[in-house]
């Protein structure tokens, strides 16, 4: 074997990282399992498409041929290669290992990696205490649950400042409104954390990027012992990207408990599982109504059905990770009642996007039950949509309201001509 120069030394700010994968990896070509393991690893590295390993042992090995291919990674070391030649025709170089990693990545001795645009990888999570939920996300995913619970936990940095952490997955590089929304709750509950988030309303004015941090600045408007105002800035290197005001209090008692009934919908299991990318999050559509088919049509309206694998303990974290997903519903659902416009014409054909969003807080349930968005769109028109929504526990209580303003409406240039295409068109 040849001596192999590394270039870890010639460039500092690289990285790799070995992220445990939370579920069950498995591999297929067709109906063929080529590999299946709960110890998979996540490989997410600077500037690549994130990539699966799984170990050796784990993959069919009498399904593949080895081959006399090899390439030279100047992070990782030198790779050899396996086809599968159970298939016919047989798929070239489909896996590959590190048989002497760098000492960077040591970790990957023993595994096997495998190209994602070749065949068929996905990974599902379950719930032990219920042999019905099973969830399964093609990857590469967006990421885990943890991943999304990294992005929303904005950490202080500085008096009255927090920042939230950039994202490695570009593929769709525009923050959705949701997180934004989440992050200025965490960033609101750590400056008063003797209260609670009552209430929040953001505007987005600029589209924010996923690689890059977003910083938050808290301006305490009046801080009292029962209730406190503050505004908050989410800025991207210096630039205003969302605008809001969040409204605190001081946890009370109940004196008197009403609240509109929770919808009669079908339930999580008689509802279409949905794959939006988060791994460790169950997702279940009823009627298969968010949907990306064009001649799809139906009531504008949503009923989506959420699950997580782990329940994030803190209150404020709850409250993150429910409004996150607020803003996911009200263009699909303003979009239902007409033929020939989908989700599939998002940032291709027409332009959309989340310009506003409020949400009150009722009461709170853990996040590893299931619990129910339920959207209405109330307007559609003149480039906008209005959506309105409501989330209630499984047991029926409410446990917040929200409501969102969306912009719905045809690219006056297409996106190529302005120099951009579906990872950053609004």
């Amino acid at each position: 074997m040849a001596v192999i120069e590394s270039a870890w030394g010639r460039f500092p700010g690289y990285q790799i990282d070995l992220v445990p994968c939370l579920g069950v990896a498995r591999a297929w070509h067709g109906d063929l399992l080529l590999a299946e393991s709960a110890a998979a690893l996540r490989v997410i590295e600077t500037d690549h498409v994130e990539r699966l390993y799984f170990p050796e042992a784990d993959v069919k090995a009498e399904l593949l041929t080895t081959t006399d291919h090899h390439t030279i990674c100047p992070f990782k070391g030198e790779a050899d290669y396996w086809s599968v030649t159970a298939t016919d025709p047989p798929v070239e170089n489909v896996f590959w290992t590190y048989r002497q990693p760098f000492d960077e990545v040591g970790g990957l001795e023993g595994y096997l990696g495998v190209y994602h645009e070749k065949v068929r990888v996905e990974i599902t999570s379950t719930w032990l205490d219920d042999p019905r939920a099973e969830s399964t996300v093609a990857f590469p995913a967006w990421g885990d649950e943890e991943d999304l619970l990294r992005v929303i936990d904005a950490q202080p940095d500085g008096p009255h400042r927090f920042v939230a952490p950039g994202y490695h997955d570009r593929r769709r590089n525009v923050v959705e409104g949701g997180q934004l929304l989440a992050q200025a709750i965490v960033a609101a509950s750590k400056t008063v954390p003797d209260q609670e988030v009552i209430s929040a309303y953001l505007t987005f004015p600029k589209a924010a990027s996923f690689d890059l941090p977003v910083e938050l600045h808290i301006d305490e408007l009046r801080r009292g012992k029962t209730f406190s105002s503050l505004a908050v800035r989410a800025e991207q290197e210096g630039v205003l990207v969302s605008p809001g005001t969040i409204l605190m209090g001081a946890p009370v008692p109940d004196e008197l408990r009403d609240a509109v009934a929770m919808p009669d919908v079908p339930g999580p299991y008689d509802a279409l599982p949905r794959d939006m990318g988060v791994i460790g999050r169950d997702l279940r559509i009823v009627d298969g109504a968010y949907s990306p088919d064009p001649d799809l049509v139906g009531p504008p309206e949503l009923y989506c059905w959420m699950r997580f694998r782990d329940d994030p303990g803190a209150s404020h974290l709850r409250r993150a990770l429910v409004a996150q997903a607020t803003t996911h519903w009200t263009i699909g659902a303003a979009m239902r009642p007409h033929p020939g416009v989908g989700e599939a014409q998002a940032h291709v054909t027409m332009s959309t996007g989340i310009m506003a969003v409020s949400i009150a807080f009722h009461d709170d349930a853990p996040l590893d039950e299931w619990f129910l968005y339920a959207t209405t769109a109330t307007w559609s028109g003149r480039g906008l949509a209005q959506g309105e929504g409501r989330i209630f526990a499984g047991d029926g209580r409410l446990l917040a309201s929200y409501s969102v303003q969306g912009m719905i409406r045809p690219f006056r240039k297409p996106p190529e001509a302005m120099g951009m295409d579906f990872t950053n068109a609004m």
